[in-house]
């Protein structure tokens, strides 16, 4: 056809509809760009909600895997360092050594199983993972389009490398989680089957992401390592194990709150006194943290150091309060001290401002007892009342702290009836009952609590216990040798018999002259042979040094000399001197108990 004149050097006119929808799609770019940013943005707000809702670190992880499935993949996982898991800084990566990681959290569509590392085991990324090269150098790393080399450097094992590529695994996303400096581990991401693979878009928003995330996590580290080191203070301060106890089965827990704002300031101690006795004290300073972790250190150091010389529960608590107001941090504290006299079969009972004890009968009826509770220590309030308790054989005797019973969702009242059901009839008698009685109890702690736990028994069949009176004349020191020839003979402890006839002749004499009248002779056989001789005066013994030409002042030297140690204590009607000796090593037959 030929073309026209007016044709010619014209273009043929474009139709309106297609310069419409060039103009529409230039029109609707940015709105679609402004509605994805739009939705991006409202995405990441909402992991402030969901993500960080607790101070646990596994929670934490858990929150971010399951919150990115299936909004921005189909499958992920979150892996720690082992070093932020045992609270150390996780920055240390580029050693020869390769990193040790941690599976924390890991989520997955339905009906897609990729074979991960299973959670709570650690795994080791060599140099041929990519997840190495995200820790090395911070950054992601994105395979948008996966080959089969990738899936080996990808996958733990070969064998998860064969289920990624038979599930359809086809594009991978590993992140840094690095927060406040410290690199924490990282958090990686997978898309399967039909869904696009990952953009840079996706990078973006997953870096935005982490990073969110990672200040959740390293919160929590943060949290978990000062409750660490409160913990690892108080329990540093705790006794480790109890000494022997005559006639007692003690058991003890310590269970630290949850909450590191909440931990510090419990103790317990059990001291072994002269002939066989037993002290039992807890306490509660009115305070948490490192501050009254470290009080409860001090207290219990001079609490230990006081009883190892004054066996009434009273007398303890008053010289307590006295140094508890000389410490800098003006702190108080409560304290309940119980000395146990296997002979008598009883509980001397001081409180100072705590919780009452309970005591099982034989039946498994437990029933507060009524002790007066004094003013807390430190408060400057003395004296205070001590109460003897008699008590039958396979009784029981619980003290506690009161973190046990005070709760956020539940009256005192209420949790003090749960407690005294939970010591009695059908609690175990071994070494678990202290944990068996707070996981009984139970209940939303936010506090400390501490159980010790004495169970009453005889000493032995064989009579391990020897006590006689004395008269209060010069007889007293001829029918105290008789006495322990006897004894020991009969307990088979013939080899201690010429040392401990002196040193019993060497105490009662002492009482005589010092004392006015010797009152009770007791011998004790347990881990070693305890000498005591009881008298109504004031003053202690002291060793006197003697010349060559004084004819007295000589009998403490050879006690010392003879003995273990030996040592004096007040009494409410007096005094006691006490000696201990070690009981002979028989070859080829058991010892003493």
């Amino acid at each position: 056809m030929r073309e026209r004149p007016w044709q010619r050097g014209l273009r043929r006119p474009r139709s309106p509809l297609v310069g419409g929808r060039r103009i529409l799609r230039g029109t609707l770019r940015p709105m679609t760009e402004a509605l994805g940013a739009r939705r991006r943005l409202a995405w990441l707000n909402e992991a402030g909600l969901r993500i960080g809702t607790t101070l646990d670190l596994r929670r934490t992880a858990e929150e971010l895997a399951a919150f990115t499935v299936p909004e921005l993949a189909d499958g992920s996982a979150v892996d720690l360092l082992d070093t932020v898991l045992r609270f150390q800084e996780g920055d240390r990566v580029r050693g020869t050594e390769p990193p040790r990681l941690r599976a924390m959290a890991v989520s997955e569509i339905d009906g897609l199983d990729l074979a991960p590392d299973p959670v709570g085991e650690l795994s080791v990324h060599t140099a041929d993972r990519l997840g190495l090269r995200c820790l090395i150098s911070r950054e992601p790393v994105l395979i948008a389009r996966m080959t089969r080399p990738d899936y080996a450097v990808v996958a733990p094992t070969p064998e998860s490398a064969d289920i990624m590529r038979r599930a359809g695994v086809h594009s991978y996303l590993v992140v840094p989680l690095v927060a406040r400096g410290v690199l924490l581990g990282l958090a990686d991401f997978v898309r399967a089957g039909s869904r696009a693979p990952f953009t840079q878009a996706d990078v973006a928003l997953a870096m935005e992401l982490a990073s969110k995330a990672a200040v959740y996590i390293d919160n929590a580290r943060l949290y978990g390592r000062e409750r660490e080191h409160v913990v690892t203070l108080q329990r540093a301060l705790l006794p480790r194990s109890s000494p022997s106890t005559p006639g007692l089965d003690v058991s003890s827990c310590y269970d630290p709150a949850g909450d590191p704002a909440g931990v510090g300031g419990d103790w317990f101690d059990v001291v072994a006194l002269p002939s066989g006795r037993t002290a039992l004290m807890v306490g509660d300073v009115m305070g948490r943290g490192l501050a009254a972790a470290a009080t409860m250190g001090r207290l219990r150091t001079v609490a230990r150091t006081l009883m190892a010389l004054d066996i009434a529960p009273e007398r303890l608590l008053a010289r307590l309060d006295l140094a508890a107001r000389d410490l800098e941090e003006d702190q108080v504290a409560t304290c309940l001290c119980a000395v146990y006299d296997p002979c008598g079969s009883t509980f001397r009972i001081a409180s100072a401002g705590h919780p009452p004890p309970l005591l099982t009968g034989p039946d498994g009826t437990a029933s507060f007892l009524d002790v007066p509770t004094g003013a807390p220590l430190g408060a400057g309030v003395i004296p205070y009342d001590p109460v003897d308790c008699p008590v039958p054989g396979q009784s029981r005797l619980t003290l506690y702290t009161d973190g046990l019973v005070r709760s956020r969702a539940a009256g005192l009242t209420g949790r003090m009836e749960r407690l005294r059901e939970a010591v009695g009839d059908g609690v175990p008698v071994d070494g678990s009952v202290c944990r068996a009685i707070i996981e009984r109890v139970g209940g939303d702690r936010s506090d400390d609590a501490i159980v010790l736990f004495a169970g009453v028994r005889p000493l032995g069949p064989e009579g391990d216990v020897y006590v006689r009176t004395l008269p209060p004349d010069g007889k007293a020191a001829g029918q105290a040798r008789t006495a322990v020839r006897e004894q020991l003979v009969k307990w088979g402890l013939d080899d201690l018999v010429d040392t401990t006839e002196l040193v019993v002749s060497e105490l009662v004499g002492n009482a005589l002259r010092y004392g006015n009248a010797p009152g009770e002779l007791r011998l004790l056989r347990h881990e070693r042979l305890s000498v005591e001789v009881s008298d109504s005066g004031p003053d202690l013994p002291q060793i006197q040094h003697a010349d060559v030409s004084d004819e007295s002042g000589r009998g403490l030297q050879l006690i010392n000399m003879l003995c273990r140690r030996w040592g004096s204590c007040r009494t409410p009607g007096g005094k006691v001197v006490w000696a201990e000796q070690d009981l002979p090593v028989r070859t080829g037959a058991a010892g003493p108990r």
